[in-house]
């Protein structure tokens, strides 16, 4: 399996509202005070949006902060652990693909970001759930069968389309419109992560064609009950 990618070297991006709002507490306590009264539900909305948006812009975030979310979050907030469990597991396989050493050079660098990725959604799904008065799920501890560079890549197709079907299959569940948004944000990440390792492997990129499928909870949580220690 080859090693090499071709990528586009980009320039170095400035600090995101994330990386501000999660490091920096001024700017934290400045933000919940332009929000008022609605600051907890709509930072934790927010926070979920921006976390995976690299628009210059901010569109994404500032849509999903317009608003308060909707004072009935309980179902949110059940959505955002059970999210909040897969990035977990995502996380941990990544950190334990790395430490593998099988991926060097671009392809390498690449499985990194991708890791770094989803430890930042851990971070913004799991404020998302504090500043909405949740508590987050606990972390559970997973085992992945590491044992080639092709067998992780394949491997890695899978759970990163898992984490798309899983986002996508609980939008009609999201109550508020808000944390809608902020999912979908976090949804085409898992999606490009999944094809970007489709073309490794040689396989396809949509696997779903034209409209990707959503997967329930029970048909997830199945799936990825074997990755449990």
């Amino acid at each position: 399996m080859a090693h090499e990618v071709e990528t586009q070297e980009s320039e170095p991006q400035p600090a995101g509202i994330i990386e501000r709002l999660v490091r920096d507490d001024s700017d934290r306590k400045q933000f919940l005070k332009v929000v008022g009264s609605a600051g907890a539900a709509s930072f934790g909305a927010f926070v979920l949006a921006a976390c995976g948006s690299s628009s210059k812009s901010g569109t994404t975030a500032t849509a999903a902060a317009a608003k308060p979310a909707a004072s009935g979050n309980t179902g949110d907030i059940a959505i955002l652990n059970y999210a909040l469990t897969l990035e977990y597991l995502e996380t941990q396989f990544y950190e334990k693909v790395i430490a593998s050493g099988f991926f060097s050079g671009k392809v390498g660098a690449l499985v990194k970001s991708f890791g770094s990725q989803e430890a930042e959604h851990v971070v913004a799904v799991k404020g998302a759930v504090e500043k909405l008065g949740g508590t987050p799920a606990a972390k559970p501890t997973g085992k992945f069968p590491i044992s080639s560079a092709t067998q992780v890549a394949l491997l890695a197709y899978t759970v990163e389309n898992l984490g798309a079907s899983a986002y996508l299959g609980q939008a009609a569940n999201i109550q508020s419109p808000e944390v809608l948004a902020s999912a979908l944000a976090i949804h085409t990440i898992e999606a490009r992560h999944a094809s970007t390792f489709g073309t490794l492997v040689k396989k396809s990129v949509t696997p779903d064609g034209p409209f990707a499928k959503p997967a329930d909870m029970s048909t997830v949580l199945a799936a990825v009950k074997p990755f449990i220690a």
